[in-house]
């Protein structure tokens, strides 16, 4: 399970808070020294084995002829102040009137129509 930036901030910061010189036991502060260190030492090591990971799924989808992981980017924060030349057009309402069809409908034929009356 891969942590977010901000919960790899917060452990990160963590253990920069911890000063194993302030333990007084000398064999407890060589513990928590050799156990920091290979906490870093691991932590390096998920890191690089998660990105070849990554690398040989690519790898693979490629050969599949199938897409990798897409390379997305940042959206660039575009500006308040820029003035494109369709903006106005875009805000004014344009006028909408519905036409009657009746003046459309041409009228090739007439037909009578009978009623028939249904006896009960």
């Amino acid at each position: 399970m891969k942590l977010h930036s901000s919960q790899e901030k917060l452990r990160s910061s963590l253990l920069e808070t911890i000063n194993p010189k302030l333990i007084a036991d000398d064999t407890v502060r060589q513990m928590v020294e050799w156990l920091l260190n290979l906490i870093e030492e691991l932590n390096s090591k998920v890191i690089e084995l998660e990105a070849e990971n990554q690398r040989l799924k690519d790898e693979i989808n490629r050969l599949k002829k199938e897409q990798g992981q897409p390379d997305i980017k940042a959206k660039k924060p575009r500006g308040f102040n820029k003035n494109y030349s369709s903006e106005k057009e875009r805000k004014t309402a344009k006028k909408h009137s519905k036409s009657r069809k009746i003046d459309k409908i041409k009228i090739d034929r007439e037909q009578i129509a009978v009623a028939l009356e249904v006896q009960s």
